[in-house]
């Protein structure tokens, strides 16, 4: 891939897999599974897997690259054959793209066969693993996931529900997990409620999911979120909800509804496009620019966009064109051509922005190189100001819940004030929304989110080797801060 363009890649928030699992006799869940995948590839592009029960046996299929490209070869949904299945798509850190880490994680132990899936950080994840291999586990991949497994198959239950249980009191940090034995589905949250999941129900059985778009593209309707500390268990019978630990203070990760989660989706009964119109809206209250034409950096932003436009009273315009079909393995440019790099991925509308004073809306800055890149282009193609909004406060803090950050050095919010910030990426004017904005947007309980990325206050203890970023990166799969601890 272009170097530009993994920057443009790199230089934003990275989600770390979404899961699915569906419990539903007499459908092809194999397929239901597949299409699902595709409604949550957003959140993770690296690798993708099913794993599929016929009530006896399990079987799984998984690759690196897209759903799309994982499952071109549709003679593999012939040996998914059965009525449960859980999938996964996963977006990983640096160094850890590797097969042995794809999910479904796949296990056979004294009292039976799992397949496991897996959103979010463990951050005791590492002690974790040292004190399981000190006692003789092995483990064949780098993953988090692996220990819930261990710790399942060590718990001394025979019975799946209990096993988890048992096991699930060791785990500290941002979780949803699902789980798959040869006759049932069990899914679960962790206490804080840092990632999300939801129950949805078909014609003729139920879906877990990390968002509720997967449940339109299956065709399911939306029954409850999951909640945090809570087990549900799907299998001949039906659901069934469990508390397996006490709730704590709820800290939804605040990313979800500026970035992460698709526009189409609602977490919490709150639509999330309808949340981002509110954060543009409140962003252009608290900096009312004098411009002509708001634009909004494809996808995530232009809900936002539309909401400063409405707010200002400004004519919304798409200022930029994304090429929806940049592969995954292009060769290295020559030097000489390296900038067209860029526009490969993003390109200025040069008759809409030309002469004009333009407002870029984007969701979050990180490092700033793509800020400066698209400011830059939007100057090249004529626009005579620039001044850019963004819809959440400066990030300033790395991510140990299971978000792949830069580390704290590289956060240009964490090293540089606003003002300095704005000559860095060569902006006009920069405003960002203010965190109490932010929360009142949400339209639900301002105390009930982990904002760690902007205010470096975590919600959940981490352990000693936490703040090294680049040891979490290596070996824990580490990624989103959010209060009760600062580094």
């Amino acid at each position: 891939m272009y170097p530009e363009i993994m920057e443009l890649e790199e230089d934003k928030m990275h989600e770390e897999c979404g899961v699915i699992g569906i419990y539903a006799p007499g459908s092809d869940v194999a397929q239901l599974t597949y299409y699902g995948l595709y409604a949550l590839q957003h959140r993770g592009q690296e690798s993708a897997g099913i794993a599929v029960s016929n009530g006896k046996t399990i079987k799984g299929e998984k690759g690196m690259g897209l759903v799309s490209e994982v499952f071109q070869d549709t003679s593999k949904f012939d040996r998914l054959q059965g009525h449960l299945a859980v999938g996964h798509v996963r977006y990983s850190t640096t160094g850890s793209s590797l097969l042995v880490n794809a999910q479904p994680l796949m296990v056979r132990y004294r009292n039976g066969h799992l397949a496991i899936v897996h959103n979010g950080n463990l951050v005791n994840g590492r002690q974790l693993r040292l004190q399981l291999e000190e006692d003789g586990s092995i483990f064949q991949a780098t993953t988090d996931s692996e220990v819930i497994a261990h710790l399942i198959a060590r718990s001394g239950e025979q019975d799946i529900e209990n096993a988890v249980k048992k096991s699930l009191p060791h785990l500290r940090g941002a979780y949803t997990f699902i789980l798959m034995t040869p006759d049932k589905i069990v899914g679960m949250r962790d206490p804080y409620g840092v990632r999300p999941l939801s129950l949805g129900k078909t014609a003729n059985g139920y879906v877990l999911a990390s968002e509720t778009c997967a449940f339109d593209t299956v065709g399911a309707e939306f029954v409850c979120d999951i909640d945090p500390g809570e087990m549900v268990v799907i299998d001949e019978n039906g659901p069934r909800f469990e508390r397996f630990a006490k709730a704590e203070k709820q800290a939804l990760c605040s990313f979800e509804f500026i970035y992460f989660a698709r526009p189409d989706s609602n977490i919490h009964g709150r639509n999330v496009h309808m949340v981002r119109k509110r954060l543009g809206r409140r962003l252009a209250q608290e900096f009312p620019v004098e411009a002509d034409i708001v634009t909004g950096v494809p996808d995530s932003s232009l809900s936002a966009a539309t909401g400063v436009a409405e707010q200002l009273g400004l004519p919304y315009e798409m200022g930029f064109i994304k090429n929806r079909y940049i592969g995954r393995t292009f060769i290295q440019p020559s030097q000489e051509i390296r900038e067209l790099g860029v526009r490969l991925k993003l390109n200025p509308v040069r008759q809409i922005v030309e002469g004009k004073r333009v407002v870029m809306v984007d969701d979050s800055i990180v490092r700033g190189t793509t800020s400066l890149r698209i400011i830059e282009m939007l100057r090249n193609a004529g626009a005579t100001e620039v001044h850019v909004l963004i819809s959440s406060p400066p990030v300033i803090s790395s991510c140990f819940y299971g978000i792949d950050t830069s580390s704290a050095g590289e956060l240009i919010g964490s090293r540089m004030t606003v003002e300095e910030m704005t000559k860095a990426i060569g902006a006009d004017s920069l405003g960002f929304l203010s965190e109490k904005g932010m929360l009142a947007c949400m339209n639900l309980p301002t105390d009930g989110f982990c904002t760690a990325c902007f205010s470096n206050c975590y919600p959940i203890e981490l352990d000693e080797h936490a703040n090294d970023k680049n040891l979490i990166d290596e070996e824990d799969d580490g990624g989103c801060g959010g209060c009760g601890v600062h580094v």
